[in-house]
């Protein structure tokens, strides 16, 4: 079945002057984005007063959207100090498998997360029987187990693709619809798995999101006290951007017809999700949040004591 044996990825731009200033910026942004979210894996597992639900969850995203990056940004740094940025049919497709299994994991921690949040303000007397180590542990499994089902879905479907001059992949990563594009056989069958297996990756993860909204937005609605109704939007209010963030850029990329954004939009758009979402969400959980800053300052003020 394979004619090719090595890919090349196309990069971000072709421009000369562009790629030295390109490959600091995404640097910077890789090294803020493992920082970020090495940071608060590691503020949170110091912290026994955030070893609850809520940060268990924060926790498992932050794991998640460190391990995306690191499939992603160090290979396309390459391309921007190398001639071509040459990538094996194996290696590329592990990167395809990861990307996609830490998609499908993030998109399911956000509906996780949203159904959290809608235990803790709708069933604020029932938060720790509904939301036991047990569930937390079952809801996780379900996340991690619905990224193995993209990554094993999206894979197998290039797996089955010939390939047969035309290596040039269209990206600056192995990404199937550049992939697909480029095989030779591919039929509309294999865009239909496609379309099938984003819609159950995305669209049911934003129905479990707008379900537990809807919820909790008709809840805050009946609290009487004003400073109750703030307290449970400044709650949400983080999750809410970040899930804007990630399925904005995520849908702006893939459920739109082709025809009407060239690929080279699609790779802006990508650029969105699997590189400025993992490098924001930290930023937005830590600074909109008061118990990661409090376990900030007490950790930093250990470090400085000791």
């Amino acid at each position: 079945r394979l004619s090719v044996t090595e890919f090349i990825l196309a990069g971000l731009t072709d421009e000369p002057e562009l790629q030295m200033p390109l490959f600091f910026l995404f640097l910077g942004f890789y090294v803020v984005t493992v920082v970020g979210n090495l940071g608060l894996i590691t503020l949170i597992g110091l912290n026994s007063h955030l070893h609850i639900p809520m940060y268990f969850f924060l926790l498992n995203l932050s794991f998640i959207d460190f391990s995306f990056s690191t499939a992603i940004i160090p290979k396309m740094l390459m391309s921007f100090v190398s001639k071509k940025n040459i990538i094996s049919y194996v290696g590329c497709m592990t990167q395809l498998f990861f990307f996609c299994f830490f998609v499908f994991s993030e998109s399911y921690i956000l509906s996780a997360m949203a159904y959290d949040r809608y235990v803790a303000i709708c069933k604020p007397l029932l938060y720790m029987v509904t939301m036991s180590p047990q569930v937390c542990l079952l809801l996780l499994l379900g996340v991690y187990g619905m990224g193995v089902f993209g990554a094993v879905a999206h894979t197998g479907n290039i797996l089955f693709l010939t390939f047969c001059a035309d290596n040039l992949v269209n990206h600056y990563m192995c990404d199937i619809i550049p992939l697909l594009e480029l095989s030779c056989n591919s039929s509309y069958i294999n865009l239909l798995v496609v379309f099938i297996v984003v819609t159950i990756g995305i669209g049911v993860p934003i129905a479990a999101i707008f379900i537990s909204y809807g919820f909790i937005i008709s809840n805050i609605f009946h609290i009487s006290s004003t400073e109750g109704r703030s307290k449970a939007f400044s709650t949400c209010s983080s999750h809410i951007i970040a899930v804007s963030l990630f399925f904005g850029s995520g849908a702006f990329m893939y459920l739109k017809p082709p025809s009407i954004l060239p690929l080279d939009q699609g790779k802006m758009s990508s650029l969105f999700y699997t590189i400025l979402v993992p490098m924001f969400n930290p930023l937005i959980y830590s600074l909109r949040n008061k118990d990661v800053k409090f376990a900030l300052r007490k950790t930093l003020g250990r470090i400085t004591f000791s």
